[in-house]
């Protein structure tokens, strides 16, 4: 029996790509003896989503690693180092020949561990410039002989002259459920007319509250086009019903590839999810998360510009500025189509083939 681990977590871009992965890695070794679990944080919505997937889960520990002083920071090194040994023990009792990471906090702690262990590590960076635990775990791959798998060509010029050696670039893992979205099933689910235009509004898995005020604010000029479908998360409160140009969600689970897929463009945030949209190929109007972040959004964002699949927003971006932009794309079908090939061509890589490919010869 091969039994291959899987760590990441804490939002669904570290969580969805790597479930992509896992997918693509049971088709490859269908027929021979497997299993494949996974190392999350104990809190959260890591379980949920990865048991959803049909996959064993494990939860560890979790603390925030910070570049900045702050009074959590001794809590979290504490959850860190419980989280370490946590994991050294499910990698060493479930027996794991490899590990794969997906980043985010919580994969730091298993990978340290596999590497004490000298269980190869794999890990893949979403992101055009690498975070502060891709960049830990990367330690981790070189010592273990693994590989970096980077969504971006570029990505590879952030880590040491010595450490390039092992970055493979694959595009990002987009789950296969995109690649067969159905847009009359997307209709069918929001229960709009088969000529109803839709822009999709995204904050992430748990919302934004800035898109969310913008949305509001600039309600009735996207309308006036489109029917809007919003992915809200779970904390919306505001007096606008439901109607049959205004469409709001907490969150769209398992008809999203599909909803997707029937969204004329799609606005949002750029974290690792626009690789779905632009697996569909859809325009984007991109608003980068700017404040509390490391600029990766703004990173990733001004990538998809450059390559003309998006057009992004400013910062302290206003309603009115917003509705003229989706305005904008509403009355140029020669915009919208340029652009749609060109975000086709970004999301052109299969990536969870190549990286699950890579997977299963290492564990030959």
């Amino acid at each position: 029996m091969v039994n291959i681990a899987f760590t990441g977590g804490g939002t669904g871009g570290h969580i969805y790509p790597g479930l992509a992965v896992a997918a693509e890695l049971k088709h490859l070794l269908a027929g021979s003896e497997f299993r494949l679990f996974w190392i999350g944080s104990s809190a959260g919505m890591d379980r949920s989503l990865v048991e959803d997937a049909g996959i064993e889960f494990f939860g560890v520990p979790s603390g925030k690693l910070r570049r900045y002083f702050s009074l959590k920071t001794l809590v979290d090194f504490f959850k860190v180092i419980s989280g370490y040994f946590a994991a050294k023990k499910i990698l060493k009792k479930q027996k794991a020949c490899i590990l794969f990471s997906k980043g985010g906090f919580v994969s730091v702690p298993p990978c340290a561990a596999a590497a004490s262990l000298k269980i190869p590590v794999f890990t893949h960076e979403s992101d055009f410039s690498p975070g502060l635990a891709t960049r830990l775990n990367t330690r981790f791959v070189a010592r273990t002989k693994g590989r970096i798998f980077t969504a971006f060509k570029d990505t590879a010029e952030f880590f040491p002259i010595k450490t390039r050696q092992y970055v493979t670039v694959t595009g990002s893992p987009v789950r296969s459920d995109f690649y067969n979205a159905d847009p009359a099933k997307g209709r069918a689910f929001l229960k709009v007319a088969d000529n109803a235009r839709i822009l999709l509004v995204l904050g992430g898995s748990q919302g934004a509250q800035e898109i969310n005020d913008l949305v509001r604010s600039a309600l009735p000029g996207l309308t006036e086009v489109y029917t809007v479908v919003h992915q809200s998360g779970p904390s919306l409160e505001w007096d606008v019903p439901e109607s049959e140009k205004y469409k709001p969600y907490p969150y769209i689970k398992e008809e999203m590839p599909h909803v997707m897929a029937a969204a004329e463009i799609i606005m949002g945030r750029s974290g690792a999810g626009i690789f779905e949209w632009a697996v569909l190929g859809k325009p984007m109007l991109l608003i980068p998360l700017r404040s509390g972040s490391r600029g990766d959004q703004v990173e990733n964002a001004k990538y998809f510009m450059e390559a003309g699949a998006a057009q992004v927003l400013g910062e302290n971006v206003t309603a009115q500025e917003m509705m003229l932009a989706v305005n904008s794309f509403a009355q140029d079908a020669e915009k919208r189509d340029s652009m749609a090939k060109a975000s086709a061509k970004a999301g052109e890589r299969n990536a969870a083939k190549e990286i699950a490919k890579i997977l299963a010869e290492a564990i030959k």
